[in-house]
């Protein structure tokens, strides 16, 4: 194919044309979702946030997937949720819940009858219950203290029958509830780690303290040690840096293999460290993210950094450690 043919527009197979429906009338589901909603979420937040127990997420078929990831979502960012089968809640495991929790249902038609028992539950006990469905005057939708009713929306099943843009919507709008409620508790990057310690996307969590090697490991010698006795401190440890520190603790500069080859001279071992140091070097703190480190790293084409608190070195972290953490 020329660089021509490659230009001229081709036809989508039916395959493609498909694909490009359903997607195009499952996004016009959700941004009819985002404008409708009003007080009812915000209530619905506000209970949630309120809860002392767990979120506990409930639907069958279809919208027990859903409810399952949501509840996963929920966990991950914060809000203690986990997922309970309606037909299970019946037959003993309604002692899951209890009066510290809150409900969320899950119903397209908000007439399941599975839900039936787990929602009696809710209104016995006095258990907040958040009920998710497409119409507002069903029995879930009267039952419950908040009703998220999803606006009238065609499913992209070209029959109309396959749950495809209710369930896309009810997926966004538990998105939607976790972002809300992860915004509102002040949920940080340092928080997610906790519950993502695994994986690429915990390697990206990491911070500096995690990995740094720490203070009884660190080359320091003070500006008045003459280079003959700070190259041994120097090669001992094996970072191929040495901190400078002043009295006080303070790091006030670094000699760096390159230092070495800049100062090579007959009388290099004569000097002190002080003169042959590289001044106000750049360090980074233990509590910043191990890839910030890297990146930096990377821009300025360096490979090691001393690990500073209130000015002291507390750490000395290099370009291998990352590297074998996974962090890259």
């Amino acid at each position: 194919m020329t660089t021509t043919d490659a230009a001229i527009p081709v036809e989508p197979t039916p395959a493609v044309a498909a694909a490009r429906r359903t997607l195009a009338v499952e996004a016009d589901g959700l941004r009819l979702l985002a404008d409708s909603l009003n007080g009812a979420f915000t209530a619905a937040i506000e209970t949630l946030a309120a809860v002392k127990g767990r979120v506990i997420i409930s639907g069958m078929g279809k919208s027990g997937h859903v409810a399952r990831k949501i509840a996963a979502t929920l966990a991950s960012t914060g809000t203690p949720s986990f997922f309970v089968h309606p037909a299970e809640a019946s037959h003993g495991d309604l002692g899951m819940v209890t009066e510290d929790d809150a409900v969320v249902a899950l119903s397209n038609s908000g007439e399941t009858p599975e839900l039936s028992d787990i929602v009696a539950y809710t209104r016995r006990f006095a258990i907040p219950l958040i009920g998710m469905t497409s119409r507002g005057d069903s029995s879930l939708a009267l039952a419950s203290d908040h009703a998220l009713v999803l606006p009238p929306a065609l499913e992209a099943c070209p029959l109309g029958l396959a749950p495809t843009t209710s369930t896309t919507m009810m997926l966004a709008l538990g998105d939607a509830l976790a972002v809300a409620l992860l915004e509102r508790s002040g949920f940080t990057a340092a928080d997610f780690r906790k519950f993502h310690p695994g994986g690429k996307l915990g390697k990206r969590l990491l911070k500096v303290a995690d990995i740094m090697h720490r203070t009884d490991e660190l080359p320091l010698v003070s500006p008045d040690t003459p280079m003959s006795e700070a190259v041994l401190v120097m090669s001992g440890r094996g970072f191929g840096s040495l901190g400078i520190v002043d009295g006080d603790g303070t790091l006030i500069g670094i000699v760096t293999d390159g230092d070495l080859r800049r100062h090579m001279a007959p009388d290099l071992l004569s000097q002190t460290a002080g003169a042959i140091m590289t001044a106000n070097p750049m360090v980074v703190a233990p509590t910043q993210l191990a890839a910030e480190a890297m990146q930096i790293m990377n821009a300025r084409k360096i490979t090691i950094f001393f690990v500073v608190e209130d000015g002291r070195p507390v750490g000395i972290l290099h370009i291998h450690d990352l590297l074998r953490a996974g962090v890259a």
